[in-house]
């Protein structure tokens, strides 16, 4: 919300119209210095260029929009924003994202999985505030790339960064939620909860996702899944992250629901299939709203001024009419 500090300044705009009105009937007239740059008697300079009223209506233009900055300034514009902040714990919530380089299928809605993926994520972290949010990525292996945190600038600078293939080829759904378990185990959260996005089955590491969703409920934190993509053929292209070379063509897209969802069962959870960015959006804050928690905040409100923007700009409308009245009308 926009506002002035002190609005009655712009009382003072009222002089330009006032002044033009009293040079037409003559009360006041235009201040002129002649210094004249001839013999005496004799003939005295005078440019006669079109370019000559072009530059004086400029630099009046710029005079009269220099005056109404200064006023502007003298009125103290400010920006005023109202952010909440939170005084207690939210809940914990960490993306299990599977990386592997079958999520660059083109499928939803024209784009790859891992970015719709990493859209839907930026959509919810977005309108949720207060949540602290973490990013595990897994593939043939798993890693932590952002604890539970509520500095949402380091989320999404490495969540945008994700990319198919950047942990390998395969998917240890198991080794990710475990990973995502392990940094909440010990959270004091009221509500902690492991969301894994992924397009297969575990096909990779030591640990079975069924024993890592057991042990997440156990510790007290819910497991959920969506599994993302269509069946059938489906366009994919990847960029292989050691080589960079680029692989195109058409993928047979086929992965077990029941598995997931038994997955999603045993972690005390639910499970969804998306094939939409919207429906994915939507899982995703059905999730959280399950979720809930009540906290307490304070708004405090953030002021930011313009007063030193506005008297910059008037300042330099008023040297380019000086300029042009100076120097290429010649006068002072």
């Amino acid at each position: 919300m926009s506002g002035f500090e002190n609005p009655h300044a712009f009382f003072l705009l009222a002089a330009v119209p006032l002044y033009f009105v009293l040079r037409k009937f003559g009360f006041v007239f235009e201040p002129v210095f002649f210094i004249p740059l001839a013999d005496w008697k004799g003939q005295a300079f005078e440019w006669k260029s079109p370019l000559a009223s072009v530059f004086r209506y400029i630099s009046k233009i710029l005079f009269i929009a220099g005056y109404a900055a200064l006023i502007t300034a003298l009125a103290e514009p400010v920006l005023l924003e109202q952010e909440k902040r939170f005084v207690s714990r939210g809940a914990e919530i960490i993306f299990v994202v599977d990386t592997s380089p079958s999520m660059a299928a083109m499928d939803i809605g024209g784009n790859s999985r891992l970015k719709a993926a990493k859209q839907a994520i930026s959509l919810l972290v977005q309108e949720n505030k207060g949540a602290s949010y973490g990013l595990v990525a897994c593939a043939s292996q798993a890693a932590l790339l952002v604890p539970p945190t509520l500095d949402q600038k380091t989320f999404f600078t490495r969540l945008e960064a994700m990319e198919p293939g950047e942990l390998g080829d395969g998917s240890a759904l198991g080794v990710g939620i475990s990973t995502g378990v392990y940094h909440l185990v010990s959270s004091s959260a009221p509500a902690k909860i492991i969301v894994l996005l992924t397009d297969g089955e575990n096909n990779a590491g030591p640990v079975h996702p069924n024993t890592a969703a057991a042990l997440a409920k156990d510790k007290g934190i819910k497991l959920y899944a969506a599994g993302i993509g269509t069946k059938g053929s489906v366009p994919i292209e990847y960029t292989d992250p050691e080589s960079g070379k680029v692989y195109s063509g058409y993928l047979d897209s086929d992965f077990n629901d029941f598995s997931l969802r038994s997955l999603a069962f045993a972690g005390g959870g639910n499970y969804y299939s998306v094939e939409s960015l919207a429906s994915l959006s939507a899982a995703l804050q059905n999730i959280s709203l399950k979720n809930a928690v009540q906290q307490s905040y304070v708004v405090k409100q953030k002021k930011e001024s313009f007063y030193r923007h506005c008297t910059i700009f008037a300042l330099i409308c008023f040297c380019v009419a000086w300029i042009l009245h100076r120097l290429y009308l010649k006068e002072l």
